[in-house]
């Protein structure tokens, strides 16, 4: 790792990191030329350079997991723990630095950042304590069931959530034994670097984690892919969209393997006439726009019955109207800030485009904000970032593109239902109903939705959004909760016998000082 002096522009962000990837334990160049990752809040800002990996980038990342997986399969359980406990302190001991660097990259806002941090160290603590769960089953004397770790696990995860998302990936891959190959998301590689920087410093073993950079489908993403093909993983992970998703599921699906993938959706939420309102606005505010719209798990649906539609509309567009939007690195206080990059801004745009032909009623937004039309609620310097206004669309109907898009941004959609079972039928087939929830306080109604509703994560009177690393929650193949997320990275194996224990000695290793030395204080 190495720091170099910013750009003249934006020497008060801090400085530029200049990274690789991480092979066999050792920080190497890729074959390829660098890519550079600038700034979500102001482009002028470069936060970091890395390799730009090829194919035989992505070989040799491979073997390196291979050949350390005998001797990290073959270490105790405590070891694998005290590691992750270690690198745990050392992450939460620089969480200020590293939600920095979340902010400047990705532009969320710094408590969001922060928030970032934090579901990575308690996700740390959720799957050491989940270990005891991964005990052998004796069904019958001379029978007995263990939990083996597969091999080498390929994981791919977006960059929207660059710290958990991935986290909740390989560590329960090897905390479960087996090593990993990580391909970081090209809009956030300087977070994630960070974040395995720790597990360095932590002591983890050469081989055990490795890294290739690089871009997306159209570079080492293309490769990473063709790797599962060449038999080079016995395991995948993805954190990402749904195209991506169906073509990680064909390359699985003809190899024979199971892959844990979370894939990007949106929620709705139901609100009825003797819902909290203010509750519901507030938890809608949250849910549509926090992070530009680009969570992983967002809010694009609400579902209002005719007697509240009115009132709601009214609360909920007097709150967009005040919402303040713009630089998160001078004015932590906004709601959120800019767009990833220019990519997901251009996706936005034709999201707009996408309601407009529907037929749908904008209501708010549909630009994005520049020096001209910037309002007192428009804070900093928003010129060299795409910082979109918050969007709302009015008389969407579930047969529109606009109800059944997964499109990422600050937008949401209102729409007016006159039974609580058309608004239930509404969520089955589309996208959206992967998180819904509900507000109302009759019984009836809750334990109808409760019963009938078909999301992997169900709100009651609360936003349907959180990650809880603790539950099963939306996913396809191995669900990414801490209980059902060891499944992706182990396979049962039966021991016939005699009454032998069937263990193999663990070695109790001690985990080494580490030669990786962060220059935490200068970042």
């Amino acid at each position: 790792m190495y720091l170099k002096a910013n750009s003249p522009h934006a020497i008060a962000a801090g400085q530029s990191v200049i990274g690789f990837n991480v092979v066999n334990g050792k920080e190497v160049e890729g074959d390829l030329s660098l890519i550079q990752s600038k700034s979500a809040v102001d482009s002028r800002d470069l936060v970091g350079m890395f390799p730009d990996s090829g194919e035989k980038d992505v070989a040799r990342a491979a073997k390196a997991a291979a050949d350390a997986f005998p001797a990290w399969s073959g270490t105790s359980v405590a070891t694998r723990v005290a590691l992750i406990q270690r690198a745990a302190l050392i992450l939460g001991e620089h969480r200020e630095k590293v939600a920095r660097i979340v902010t400047r990259e990705i532009g969320m806002t710094p408590r969001e950042a922060s928030t970032e941090v934090q579901e990575t160290l308690d996700a740390c603590a959720f799957f050491i304590a989940e270990l005891q769960n991964l005990s052998e089953q004796t069904p019958m004397p001379g029978l007995v069931a263990y939990r083996r770790p597969v091999g080498v696990c390929g994981i791919l995860a977006t960059g929207s959530s660059p710290l958990s998302a991935p986290a909740r990936k390989f560590l329960p891959a090897i905390l479960a034994g087996n090593t990993v190959v990580w391909k970081p998301s090209d809009n956030a590689p300087t977070a994630a670097y960070l974040l395995l920087r720790a597990f360095l410093e932590a002591g983890l073993p050469p081989g055990v984690i490795n890294t290739v950079n690089g871009r997306g489908r159209a570079g080492c993403g293309k490769h990473f892919l063709a790797a599962i093909d060449k038999g080079l993983f016995q395991a995948f992970s993805f954190v990402g969209s749904t195209a991506l998703g169906r073509t990680v599921g064909d390359l699985c699906g003809r190899n024979l393997m199971h892959p844990s993938m979370d894939l990007l959706g949106k929620g709705a939420m139901v609100v009825m006439p003797d819902g909290d309102l203010d509750r519901a606005v507030e938890g809608a505010l949250r849910g549509a726009f926090s992070h530009a719209g680009q969570r992983p798990i967002g809010l694009v649906n609400i579902l209002l019955h005719q007697d509240c539609a009115p009132q709601f509309k009214e609360a909920f567009l007097a709150q967009v109207a005040t919402l303040k939007v713009g630089n998160p690195m001078t004015h932590p206080e906004v709601a959120y800030g800019p767009m990833i990059n220019a990519r997901s801004a251009t996706a936005f745009r034709e999201h707009w485009e996408l309601g407009q032909q529907d037929g749908a009623t904008l209501l708010a937004g549909g630009e994005q904000w520049n020096e001209v039309n910037r309002t007192e609620h428009v804070v900093g310097d928003i010129a060299h970032g795409h910082y979109m206004q918050a969007c709302v669309w009015d008389d969407v109907r579930p047969e529109m593109g606009l109800f059944q898009n997964q499109g990422l941004g600050p937008t949401v959609n209102l729409v007016t239902f006159k039974e609580l079972e058309e608004a239930l039928a509404w969520t089955y087939g589309s996208p959206s109903g992967c998180a819904v929830s509900l507000f109302s306080h009759d019984r009836p109604w809750i334990e109808r939705f409760r019963h009938d509703c078909r999301a992997d994560m169900v709100g009651i009177n609360r936003l349907a959004d959180a990650a809880e690393a603790r539950l099963p929650f939306a996913g396809h193949g191995t669900r990414p909760g801490v209980r059902p997320a060891y499944d992706g990275f182990v396979r049962w194996q039966a021991v016939c016998g005699d009454a032998l224990d069937g263990h193999l000695p663990l070695a109790e290793t001690a985990l080494a000082e580490s030669t990786f030395k962060t220059d935490w204080a200068s970042l």
